[in-house]
Order: structure tokens, then C-alpha cells, then sequence
């Protein structure tokens, strides 16, 4: 396990079967995942929990404290899921006294430049492309993909399946199982080819078309929509998942696309 060339603090956990390359840092207070392979010239900070079978790659910094004028040194974490992979040059920050702690989940691919921010929650198999950016206090659903160059702004929800597409700048919340693009962030439609690779069948990818339709074809406003579509159509995993998510959104959810035409 462990490089001359390393250093490891005598605090930190370690499984047996981890490796760790030459010229990285472990602090204090750090417990690292049997598999997990951190390769040269990373920094893992004290508050770091991570998980089994991870790979974090040249230059990542794992749970520094947060980029918060309001931090006064508590006592937080930074959690990272099995199966996770950090390329190079990733920062992600440990929490804040808000939620006590900043999550990456399991099975999620982190690429280079990205950072994530203090208090985020991001969930399971997500994919952020390259630099795209998490400020502080996001909440992001399971199997999300950001593509490059995404920029979201602080305490904004991303639910489940939503694909946004690269150089988005993303100020209000992003609803289930869309895509999200151009300039503001605008629905662009369901996010179709995602929920087929993930085995959602015709007739369901249908049925969300249809709940989306209600709520950003047909002139509605948001509480209107929820109503018709709370009456019309049939209560499922998908549609609960969809008016949950627009009835606690606390920044609003994006718009429609409109055209100026």
C-alpha cells in the first residue's frame, strides 16, 4: 500500500488492499475503502469517507474545507459512494454547519476540473463532464448527467434521469427525467434516449411525454398543471416523482422553451 514517496497521516483508516501512488497526502481523520486506487499528487483532507473500489486520479483535492466565509472550522465530512471515479484535478469540499456533510454517491463518474461545492448531495450513477461546477447546497438526483461546462447555481434540485446539456448556466431547478439546454436553461424535452438505456419501456417514456406536455405545452401555469395532472393521469412511481418535485422546488422550477417567433 503505502509509496516512500507518499505521505500517509498515522490518523487516517486505511484498507489493506488500497494503493496509493507516489508524492499524494492523506490527512488525519481520513478512512479510505478496500480497491480503491489514489493515484500521484492527490490531497485527501481530514473529514474524507471513501468507499470501496474508487479511483481517484492526479491532482484531485478530496474534502478541503469549504470556499464559505461563514465556516468555522466544524466538524464535517466529505462522503464518497463505492465504485466512484475522480479524474484529474476534481475538488470537492467537506460540509458546512447546513447539512454537516457533502455526498457523492455510489458508481458515479466525476471528470476532470469539476468541482462540487460544500453541503452538495449528489446521488448515485451520475456522470459530470468535464469543469462543469456545483455550488454550494445542490441536491442532485440519481443517474444525472451534466455535460461539460455546466454551472450551477447554489441550493438548486437536478431530479432523477435529467440530462442538462454543456455550457449551461443553471439557476432554478431542473425537473425528473428531462433535458434541459439553451439560454436561459429551457425544457427541451424528455430526456428519452437515457431512460431507453436504463430500460424504461415505450409505454412509460410515453407517459412521462404525457405529463410534461400538461405542464410546459399547454400555456398552464405550474399549480394549474399539478392540479390536471394530479386529476388526469394515472398515479405512478414516475408521475409522484414528478409532482413531488415541483411542489417542494424552493427556487422554481426551469421554464419552457418559448420562441420569440
Amino acid at each position: 500500500m503505502n509509496q516512500p514517496l507518499a505521505y500517509v497521516h498515522p490518523g487516517a483508516k486505511i484498507a489493506k488492499n488500497v494503493v496509493i501512488e507516489p508524492f499524494t497526502t492523506i490527512h488525519n481523520d481520513v478512512v479510505i475503502g478496500e480497491g480503491t486506487w489514489i493515484g500521484s499528487n492527490v490531497t485527501i483532507m481530514e473529514g474524507a469517507r471513501i468507499g470501496k473500489n474508487c479511483s481517484i486520479f492526479p491532482g484531485a483535492v478530496i474534502s478541503a474545507i469549504p470556499q464559505d466565509k461563514k465556516f468555522d472550522d466544524e466538524d464535517t465530512i466529505t462522503v464518497i459512494g463505492d465504485n466512484t471515479t475522480i479524474r484529474e484535478c476534481v475538488t470537492i469540499n467537506r460540509g458546512t454547519s447546513d447539512r454537516m456533510k457533502t455526498v457523492i454517491g455510489k458508481n458515479c463518474w466525476i471528470m476532470a476540473y469539476c468541482h462540487i461545492a460544500h453541503d452538495c448531495i449528489v446521488g448515485d450513477h451520475c456522470i459530470f463532464s468535464n469543469n462543469s461546477t456545483l455550488a454550494g447546497h445542490i441536491n442532485v438526483g440519481d443517474y444525472v448527467v451534466l455535460a461539460g461546462m455546466t454551472a450551477i447555481q447554489q441550493f438548486c434540485s437536478i431530479g432523477k434521469h435529467a440530462f442538462v446539456t454543456g455550457g449551461s448556466l443553471v439557476r432554478k431547478d431542473v425537473p425528473p427525467f428531462v433535458k434541459g439546454g439553451r439560454e436561459p436553461l429551457s425544457y427541451v424535452g424528455i430526456n428519452s434516449i437515457g431512460l431507453r438505456r436504463r430500460g424504461f419501456s415505450t409505454d412509460k417514456i410515453r407517459e412521462i411525454q404525457d405529463i410534461y406536455r400538461i405542464l410546459y405545452q399547454r400555456n398552464y401555469n405550474n399549480s394549474q398543471a399539478v392540479t390536471i395532472i394530479e386529476a388526469e393521469m394515472q398515479a405512478t412511481a414516475e408521475r409522484d416523482e414528478i409532482l413531488e418535485f415541483i411542489k417542494n422546488s424552493q427556487r422554481g422550477v426551469m421554464k419552457g422553451y418559448f420562441s420569440s417567433n
